[in-house]
């Protein structure tokens, strides 16, 4: 079971083409033994600390892929981290957190468990017409927040992906496919460390 989230309009944002290309990609499917849920995801601070904990409980997931829009990117960037401090900006309802952290006390990054260098590689050895490349850097608003608050509820599994606008180089259709992709090769990885997990165990 995996969740997908992308966000709703913001700023500039009118249309969001994280939503689109979530909405994108469910058109598309993945395969068979996966369910996948998709949810639109507010561009608020207090919303996303609410929503983010009742996923996990509603679904326990085996993953959730957060996608996010960077007017910044032109590629398709997965996010190795989600950092805890530094949240200035104000979100859709003029709110910031008064201690400009997500969780207090807790530790100042967090690391994805999924090694996003392999599936870097390995998505672009797909020969997919979209680049794809590695930040470890979400951008202290509230796409890196909701990937804070998600790899600590989860203990790192969850993972964040960027797309730049639409049409800013790739069209929805293109950025479905490689989150289809990216969440199969994520979905690979998650499994196939498990196994070398479970063969530890086992000895």
């Amino acid at each position: 079971s995996s969740s997908l989230a992308g966000f709703g309009p913001f700023g500039e944002h009118a249309v969001n083409a994280s939503w689109i290309a979530v909405q994108e990609l469910e058109k598309l499917g993945l395969r068979e033994d996966v369910d996948l849920h998709v949810y639109e995801v507010p561009v608020e601070y207090q919303t996303v600390q609410r929503l983010i904990p009742a996923l996990w409980k509603k679904h326990s997931p085996q993953l959730v892929v957060h996608v996010g829009v960077s007017g910044m990117a032109t590629t398709v960037t997965l996010e190795k981290c989600g950092h805890n401090v530094g949240y200035k900006g104000l979100d859709n309802c003029r709110f910031c957190p008064g201690s400009q952290c997500c969780v207090e006390g807790g530790p100042e990054y967090i690391d994805s468990i999924i090694d996003m260098d392999a599936v870097c590689r390995r998505v672009s050895a797909l020969g997919l017409d979209v680049t794809v490349t590695i930040s470890k850097d979400a951008g202290r608003y509230l796409c890196d927040f909701t990937y804070y608050t998600s790899l600590y509820q989860s203990r790192g599994r969850s993972a964040f992906v960027h797309v730049p606008p639409l049409g800013k180089p790739y069209s929805a259709e293109q950025l479905g496919r490689a989150l289809q992709a990216i969440i199969e090769e994520m979905l690979d990885f998650l499994e196939h460390s498990e196994d070398k997990i479970n063969c530890q165990h086992e000895h």
